[in-house]
């Protein structure tokens, strides 16, 4: 039977209702996904490194979930297609869930299961209870997305905020009330642990990347007015970088990071040796670390890369649209931003030309930032998680 098809999944879900969520519970079954399975990354991938650093993936029986089975995983993990029957039986059998995501309504959390939500980032853009809008394919309008976010934030029994300030609108957003972890972020470990020449040029190497020139990243988030259909998004290249290359290419190289929702791929071919799209298996973590600056717009990036104190260039072309009509925001950017707040390319690049003037004027707003967003981040959040959740 064709495991996309819907008699597979229907027998699928008549198994697990009426025989897997009958069978013991597993207290030292571990499952993991991140973002819906696409891949290994997240806080899910820093908790599970853990781990396997601690020799627990001998106590623990840790499965991976997994769209493409063939991703790599270190470690002892079983690593499990998402939506297949094995799929199911983990998911009804498992002790513990260490998810960054929503998960489907058809998944049933039983009263045994531990269910540690990492969540995906710092929010600048609103959240659940407290957004005006909602704009993505599949919702019918924003009350209707508050009560599916609502019905689904039942079933957390531990959240993980990066900073108190998440952690009070975590609160509010999702109507949470169990247990609230503002432990910063497990992902965000390997920025402390990792930041030194050894460990960057190995990562240099690895993403075939040269040594000789700076390395920007430009790392955008998803415009949710934006797509093909439900959880596949377009993104537009509002960066011309036919000018990025001409002005900075003797200086610098351009990674692009697009956010994981995006489906369409951008075309780089014209820009070899400038620009690596680096947007699929790739952890932006590692990324990070390899990037001397970065780009971003309201993505959370910009809270996990302020742990580095390296400069930023916020390219807000659609500010006003994107905080006034689609999205809304908890904060004004060019106010609390740590970099310039720009609107063309050619403010992006006036920026990255004296890159080191820019930093110095906003060195005192870098550090409002960190010491807001990056005061829990230390190296070492997995273990703290860790010892709540597991010990």
């Amino acid at each position: 039977m064709v495991q996309s098809s819907k008699k597979y999944k229907n027998l699928c879900l008549k198994l697990y209702n009426d025989i897997f969520l009958k069978c013991p519970v597993k207290k030292k079954r571990v499952l993991f996904e991140s973002f819906l399975g696409r891949n290994v990354s997240g806080n899910p991938k820093y908790v599970y490194n853990y781990f396997v650093e601690q020799g627990l993936d001998k106590k623990y029986e840790l499965i991976w979930i997994l769209n493409n089975t063939e991703d790599e995983v270190i470690g002892r993990a079983k690593k499990v297609k998402r939506k297949t029957l094995k799929y199911y039986y983990y998911m009804a059998t498992a002790g513990y869930w260490v998810f960054n995501a929503r998960q489907a309504d058809e998944i049933i959390k039983r009263p045994e299961v531990s269910y540690l939500q990492t969540w995906h980032g710092t929010p600048y853009k609103t959240l659940g209870n407290d957004m005006f809008n909602a704009s993505m394919p599949g919702v019918k309008d924003v009350n209707d997305y508050k009560e599916k976010f609502y019905r689904n934030s039942r079933r957390w029994d531990y959240l993980i905020a990066q900073n108190n300030y998440s952690a009070e609108i975590f609160k509010r957003a999702f109507s949470f009330d169990k247990v609230m972890l503002p432990y910063g972020y497990p992902a965000n470990d390997i920025l402390y642990k990792g930041n030194n020449e050894k460990y960057i040029n190995e990562l240099k190497d690895k993403f075939n990347l040269p040594k000789d020139k700076k390395v920007v990243m430009y790392a955008p988030t998803w415009r949710e007015d934006n797509f093909y259909r439900k959880g596949h998004y377009k993104m537009t290249m509002e960066l011309e970088l036919d000018k990025m290359m001409k002005a900075l290419g003797d200086e610098y190289i351009l990674i692009l990071r697009m956010h994981y929702l995006i489906a369409n791929t951008i075309n780089v071919s014209d820009y070899a040796g400038f620009v690596y799209d680096l947007s699929q298996g790739c952890d932006i973590q590692e990324l990070y670390l390899v990037s001397d600056v970065m780009i971003t717009d309201y993505s959370s990036t910009m809270f996990d890369y302020a742990n580095l104190r390296r400069p930023m260039v916020f390219f807000a072309y659609d500010l006003d649209k994107y905080t006034n009509d689609l999205r809304g925001a908890y904060f004004s950017l060019p106010e609390v931003a740590p970099g310039p707040v720009v609107k063309t390319t050619e403010a992006v690049i006036e920026s990255l030309e004296d890159i080191s003037k820019v930093k110095e004027e906003y060195r005192e707003k870098e550090e409002a930032f960190y010491n807001k967003f990056c005061h829990l981040d230390d190296g070492y959040a997995a273990k703290r998680v860790y010892e709540t959740v597991f010990k």
